[in-house]
This record gives C-alpha cells, structure tokens and sequence, in this order.
C-alpha cells in the first residue's frame, strides 16, 4: 500500500487557515499530532525546520512537499493540505505554493521515505491533475482526486 493510498480524511485539511511557511508546517503538524501519529511535536518540528533550513521543499507550480526523518513517529506519516490563495513558501519558481504534503519518516526507514516522495511527485506532474487538486474545495473532494490515480 501506498502513502497516498493511506490518506484519511483526518490528515487533510482544506482549506489551510495559516499565512506564513512556518505557521504551515506547524498546522500540517498538528494534524498528525492530533490524530496520534506524531508523539514527540517539537523535536519532529525541529527536524522539519532543519530539513527546510538547507533548502526549502517548496517545489515548481504551486507544490511543497516538506519532509523530515524523526523520532517521535512509528512509521511514515504524512498530512496534506491546500491554502487556495497560496503563500510564499520559498518555492523554486518563486510562486505561491497552495498544495502541501508534509511527510514524516522514522530515521532508519530510507526506502518508505523516498518512495513516498516519488509517489507525491508522479501525483503532482500532470498539470491537469494538479489543476483540480488546487481546486478542491474539501478533504473529501482532495482524497478523491488523489485516490482517483
């Protein structure tokens, strides 16, 4: 089974209500933290704003896909999100990034994490796919769009 495959209403969140790239993280966060995936908030959080302080995961068109290894989860998370009028998230193209996936890896699982990331990318590649995530106006029209591929 697939990280996409696993998503659940409880870890998406539409839309996103924080305004800057670390309240972002923080709310994706939280999500996971809430649901009980993710025991240890502040030093998962570290680890996130560590991974980011080498370069940011805000990618092309609109996507970031933050990601950390840390303890404090049992196996890959992630939570995903959409903040439909974007924020400056440091991307690559430097526009505004409106998808988020934030995934979480314990730090000796390197092939769950990596391939999670593929997944997310291949998800995010086509332009018309992307198009209708960005317009997705709830969790469940966003998983259905993702569980669609």
């Amino acid at each position: 089974m697939t990280v996409l495959e696993t998503l659940t209403e409880d870890v998406v969140k539409v839309p996103l209500t924080s305004e800057t790239k670390i309240e972002i993280l923080d709310e994706l966060l939280e999500i996971l933290v809430a649901k009980g995936l993710v025991k240890n908030r502040e030093k998962v959080f570290q680890k996130i704003m560590a991974r980011e302080e080498q370069v940011s995961t805000g990618l092309d068109h609109g996507i970031a896909i933050p990601h950390a290894k840390g303890e404090g989860v049992d196996s890959l998370v992630c939570a995903v999100g959409i903040k439909p009028e974007g924020i400056d998230f440091e991307s690559h193209d430097g526009q505004p990034t409106k998808l988020f996936f934030l995934v979480i890896a314990p730090p000796g699982q390197t092939g769950p994490h990596i391939e999670a990331l593929k997944e997310i990318a291949v998800l995010v590649s086509d332009n018309t796919r992307r198009e209708k995530l960005f317009q997705a106006k709830t969790s469940k029209e966003l998983l259905s769009i993702i569980h669609s591929v």
